[in-house]
């Protein structure tokens, strides 16, 4: 059987026994922080300021004559860690769009799933026609799991217009009536 030492404890000081030094600390650390700046800010009406590699909600955008920039590759569907994007392949219709209907697909549904998505970034950077961007939205709310799950109207609607410097359709277009006219 093992044997049991007692150790010895120091008695307390005089200080130690009334807690004076602790009181002292303490209302000097509050008296500190009374006077430093403050740093709440008074959320929605002033919002902090997001750094410009912030990755936020992913959303798709269009390009600047206001078409689709996604083709249906579907290389963000499966590069995503999650499987929080959901993408149904379809046809550009030649009646509405005649000008883009021979050239490529567009979605006929795009689905992200927010409360699967970790914000990885990987869609942003797999995808060949920059359609999909992560902006600097950081809060997003629904009163059902329905309401998070974001459809492709509200992924354009979030998305918007971004500047592209490509033009490919335009380049396309032209290089296919420069071809015709032969």
């Amino acid at each position: 059987m093992a044997k049991t030492k007692v150790i010895e404890r120091k008695p307390l000081t005089f200080a130690e026994k009334t807690f004076i030094p602790q009181i002292a600390t303490g209302l000097k650390t509050t008296m500190k922080a009374m006077f430093d700046k403050t740093v709440t800010l008074e959320y929605p009406e002033q919002r902090p300021v997001i750094p410009n590699n912030y990755r936020g909600v992913p959303t798709l955008v269009k390009d600047p004559n206001g078409r689709e920039k996604c083709v249906s590759c579907q290389l963000c569907e499966f590069v995503c860690p999650p499987k929080a994007i959901r993408i149904t392949p379809g046809e550009i219709d030649a009646e509405t769009d005649p000008e883009r209907a021979h050239v490529e697909k567009a979605p006929q549904e795009f689905e992200i799933n927010m409360l699967r998505c970790i914000y990885c970034g990987l869609c942003q950077e797999v995808c060949p026609e920059e359609a999909i961007f992560l902006q600097d939205i950081f809060s997003l709310s629904g009163y059902s799991r329905e309401e998070m799950i974001n459809k492709k109207e509200k992924l354009y609607e979030l998305g918007g217009t971004l500047p592209d410097e490509h033009h490919k359709w335009d380049k396309k277009k032209a290089a296919e009536d420069a071809g015709n006219a032969h």
